[in-house]
Parts: C-alpha cells; structure tokens; sequence
C-alpha cells in the first residue's frame, strides 16, 4: 500500500491583512465559493496560524506593522513544512520593483489592490489546481518508485538464479566463443571478430594480386538524441533494427560488425574497386531515408559513413579502422548524412592536431601563452572602467596562434582548467600593477580610476564545475593581493544552467566574496528571465553577434533594447562587446548601454601597450 502524507486541508484557504474590511470582504466572497477560510490580521498571526494547521493557499498583504508580507513569504519558504504553500500577494503596490521583489522571495502569484473578486477568484483556483497537481504528480512518482524498486528487486532474484544456474552448468566452449566474438544486443560480430576477418583479408591481398577489400565505419548521427529523449531502451531497439536493415543491404560474403555504441565497421571483401564500396555506401544511405517503424512512434535516422579501400602498405588492422574512422569524423564535419573516402591528408591533419595538442600541453612550462587585454569603456564618459583578459598562444615555430584552434582543444583534453588558472593569477597580478603604477601617476589625462579598475577573466564550464573552484580564486587572490571587487568572472548560460543547485552555491560564495559576476555572450542561450532573479549576477554581457546588427534603422535593433531593459529593470550593468563603428556606438548610447567593448575603441593589447591605452588621452 502506498500513500503520500499531504497534511493539509484540501480546501483551507489562509487570507492575512491588517485591515479588517479586506479581511471580511474576501473571507465571505471565498467561503460563497464554497472554501474554508482562516483569517490573520497580522505577520506574527499569520505564522502562528500556519503552523497550527497548514492551509493549501495563503493570501498575503504585504505592507502590514511589525512584520510585513515579504518577511513573512521568506519564512514560510525556509521552512520546509512550509515552503511548497503557494502564496498570492495582494498590495496596492504596483511598482514592478515590488513584484520583482514578491517573486524572489518565493510567491507565486501577485494580485494590485483594489482587485476584482473575479480576477481574485481565478488565480486562487489556479493555484489550488496546481498545488493539486503536484501533490498528485508526488502521489505517482511515490508509486513509481515503489515498482521500480519491486521491478529491481524480482530482476536481482532472476540474476541470482540465473547465477546459480550458470554455476551448475558447463557452458560449451562453442558457447563461449559465440560470446565472446559477437555483440549482444544485436548479435552481430564485435570488435574482436572484425580484427580477426581484417587481419585475414589482409594476408590475402597480400598473397592474392587481384583481391581488394573496403572498410566502412559507419556512425548515426545525433543518435544521443534519441537515447536522451527517448531513453536508451528505445535506442536499444533502434540499434537492433538498424542492424537488422544494415544485414539486408549486404551479401553473405561481407560483415557487418558492431563496435560499440551506435558505431558500425562493414569489410566488403573481395570488391573489383572504390566504386563498390561507394555504392553499398549510397545504398546505407538511401536505406536510411526510411523510417524505422517502432511501437507508436516513427524514427529516422541519419548516418555517417568513412570509408577505406585497403592497400598492400597496409601493415595492420587497426590502421585500417582507424583511417575509415578519420574519414567518417570528415563526413560529419562536412555536413553529415553521406559518405567521404578516406585520403591520406586526413591522417596528417590528425597528427598535425594531436602535435598541437602536445605542443599546448606544454606551453604553461615554456611560457608561451599572453594575456591580451581589451578595454571595457564607459559609453556615457568615455573612461576605461577596466579590461577582459584574453589569452593568446605564441607558438615557437607557428607564431601567433588563434584561440578559435586551440581552445577547443584545451576543452576536448581537459588542458582548459590549468589554462584558466594561469589566465586568472597573471590577470590579477597585471590589474594590480597597473594600480600601483598608475596610482603615481597624477596626470589629469588619465583615462581611468585606478582603484575602480577592474579586470574580467573568463572561466571555462569545466573550471567552473570544479568543486575546488572558490579554494583556487583564494590563492589567487591571496598571492596577488589583489581587491576581490576588482575582479569580475565572466560565466556562460550554459555552464550555470548544466547544473544550476550547484552554481548558484558557487556564484553566492563569490559573491560573499565582493567578486562581480558577469553572464558572457547573454541573450544566444537561456535567456530566461528566472535564472537572472534565481543567481547573484552583476552584468550582462551583450553577444556581438547582437550588437553587429545594429543600424540607424529602429527595425534593425533586435534584442539589444530588451537585454539592455532587462539589465536596467534588475539593477545590472550592461556590456555591448564587438563595437566596431560609430552607428554602433550611436545607437548603444542612445538606449542608455551602460558599458561597451570592441574594435571602434581598441583591439586586444599587450600589456605595456594597455598601460599606455591606460595614460594616453582620448581623442
């Protein structure tokens, strides 16, 4: 038997004003409507009477004595009896400063006084259908979880006696080898299987002048969709049908083989040239134009195909796979959905990027990355408020490399995090010279405030979810003696969002801090308005892909004016980045942009070149 404890009255309503009138002209209006209502005339009541008896909804007043319906709210949703009662604010407040306010501190909804009771009467009913609705959806899950739990406990009954059936008997060494030579989902020959035929053919063209073979590696794409959407015993059976069709395409004499996942190695044997291999190929794909036909639902699916004519040069197997693998990774890259032929570069390319990424790896040693710094400039002013630090690779025989090659990289390989970590301590440490130099420097010209300067460092998703993260930022600071209000981290919407419990614990002890928060590129991601009320942000960086597209033309002005209206409504400062022309520029002031960055005011500069960005007047 299953049973979720709701604890509440199912029709007990909790109406709080300190003006008895409201209190007596909403009680009776609710309780025509047939609901049982409980009155407060005050906060402390209003507490006392919730934990007396819990009522499913609370309608709150916000400016009451002594304790006013914020305060109240934010009790009520510390407490974890009571933090899922919904709350309607009622105020004659209407500043969207105080409804921004109701929101944060947990309500649910918020009603203007004087209210019309059919407007009152519509949202509590709302309310109390979805407060309805999720008990119900606890109620499900409590079951769910009870069958998945029965489920898992008759599957571990069956694999102990599977267990000790198994132990019983003697398997057969046929048996055996079937297992260990195919794939078990499919049934298809595996990994091992396929390196013993490819090792075969191979000997055999060796000895045989005329014979030829092809290998195909073949990878749906976007299968991960399916599996996140769908679930991976759906993808279960997309694989097994994919096999299935992949069996018919083909003659007995070539295999088709499993390697892993929802990749596919085929060895066409005994072909007369290229173009068999690239008509079975045509043929895969033309058979994957038709959906896969499922229990209630339609698939399609989509694949990429490399392909490998072998060659006596050929030496081993494993090079075979691995050069139709390289040409599959081309196919996607061109596009997905077809087939490309390997080609000999495609393998240099690969060991030019896996040079590169040794190269990378010890460039912190031999001190070959730069800190450039693109200054950030009051549009209203005209001074520098501060700079972003961006880091810059000059390679020993390839000179200055872009970071459009290398960070990739570093964030395929991990290298990112000890990459941000040096950018941040050599920022730090650079923000805090140039105060101490330019502190000497009295010369009215100066372009800056040298104690308000401040210097912005990007952190990458990966440092950003390392739980020692807030402990690394210490040390930096500690070593560079440097103003924690100084420095402002500039965070992605997706790396807060991937897991946003965690990066709000992360951006609140920054905050407590003094450390400026900035959400970089904003507007090309979530973009919700919940997450901004929900994280301690300071600013909003404006994506130049926006701010590229602005012109005189008031058509033409996109999403600037609502991000820069968003910044202004939440108290945050707005930054433009890829100003490059005076229209720009024009059009970011006349919509009150806050801050800006770009080519119209300086590219990324060197250090010494950035000091004398710093002392040079403007012209």
């Amino acid at each position: 038997m299953i049973s979720v404890q709701i604890g509440i009255d199912s029709e007990d309503i909790l109406i709080v004003d300190d003006t008895p009138e409201n209190l007596r002209l909403l009680s009776t209006m609710l309780t025509k409507q047939g609901y049982n209502v409980r009155k407060a005339l005050s906060g402390p009541m209003a507490l006392t009477a919730v934990q007396a008896a819990q009522p499913r909804l609370i309608l709150l007043d916000i400016m009451m004595p002594h304790v006013n319906g914020y305060e109240v709210c934010q009790q009520l949703k510390a407490d974890p009896k009571t933090a899922e009662i919904p709350v309607i604010f009622l105020s004659a407040l209407n500043d969207t400063f105080d409804k921004v306010k109701a929101f944060e501190v947990g309500g649910a909804d918020y009603i203007t006084k004087p209210f019309q009771f059919e407007e009152v009467l519509a949202r509590v009913r709302n309310q109390l259908a979805l407060r309805a609705a999720t008990l119900q959806n606890q109620l499900l899950n409590a079951q769910l979880e009870a069958r998945v739990r029965e489920r898992t406990h008759q599957l571990e009954k069956m694999n102990q006696d599977l267990q000790r059936e198994v132990n019983q008997r003697q398997i057969l060494q046929e048996q055996l080898l079937k297992m260990a030579l195919h794939d078990a989902l499919t049934g298809l020959p595996n990994r091992v299987l396929l390196m013993q035929r490819l090792e075969e053919a191979l000997a055999r063209m060796k000895a045989e002048q005329e014979f030829q073979f092809a290998v195909l590696f073949l990878d749906c794409d976007r299968f991960k969709v399916v599996n996140d959407s769908l679930g991976h015993l759906v993808g279960d059976e997309i694989l097994m049908a994919l096999a299935r069709r992949l069996e018919q395409v083909l003659t007995p004499e070539h295999l088709i083989a499993r390697l892993g996942g929802d990749e596919f190695a085929i060895l066409l044997n005994d072909i007369t040239g290229l173009i068999d291999a690239t008509q079975v190929a045509s043929h895969i794909l033309q058979e994957l134009t038709r959906p896969f036909e499922l229990p209630q639902r339609e698939i399609f699916l989509n694949a990429s195909i490399g392909i490998t004519l072998a060659n006596p040069s050929y030496d081993k197997p494993e090079h075979i796979l691995r050069d139709a693998d390289t040409a599959m990774y081309r196919a996607k890259l061109l596009g997905k959905g077809q087939y490309h032929v390997f080609d000999p570069t495609l393998h240099d390319a690969a060991l030019k990027v896996l040079q590169l990424e040794t190269d990378l790896r010890r460039s912190l040693e031999r001190q070959e990355l730069r800190l450039h710094y693109q200054p950030i400039i009051s549009l209203k002013t005209g001074k520098v408020v501060g700079f972003e630090a961006l880091v810059r690779w000059l390679h020993p025989q390839q000179g200055l490399i872009s970071p459009m090659a290398f960070i990739p990289i570093a964030e395929e390989t991990g290298f990112i995090r000890a990459i941000d970590l040096w950018g941040l301590h050599e920022a730090c440490g650079q923000l805090k010279q140039w105060q101490a130099q330019l502190a000497q420097n009295h010369d009215e010209y100066l372009r800056c405030d040298p104690q308000q300067l401040t210097v912005s460092v990007n952190l990458s998703a990966r440092l950003f979810a390392d739980a020692n993260l807030v402990w690394e930022i210490d040390r930096v600071l500690d070593a560079t003696q440097m103003n924690p209000q100084n420095l402002k981290l500039e965070i992605t919407e997706s790396a807060i969002m991937n897991h946003p419990q965690a990066a709000k614990e992360i951006m609140e002890k920054l905050r407590d801090r003094q450390i400026q928060l900035c959400i970089d590129d904003f507007g090309t991601g979530y973009s919700s308005l919940s997450y901004l009320h929900h994280f301690p942000v300071d600013t909003l960086k404006i994506d130049r892909s926006f701010v590229s597209r602005l012109t005189s033309s008031p058509h033409n002005l996109g999403l600037v004016p609502t991000i820069i209206k968003i910044a202004q409504t939440m108290n945050l400062r707005a930054i433009a980045e890829g100003i490059e022309t005076a229209e720009q520029l024009f059009q970011l002031q006349q919509l009150n942009c806050e801050l800006g960055q770009g080519y119209f005011f300086s590219r990324p500069l060197e250090s010494q070149q950035a000091t004398i960005f710093l002392t040079t007047p403007a012209v």
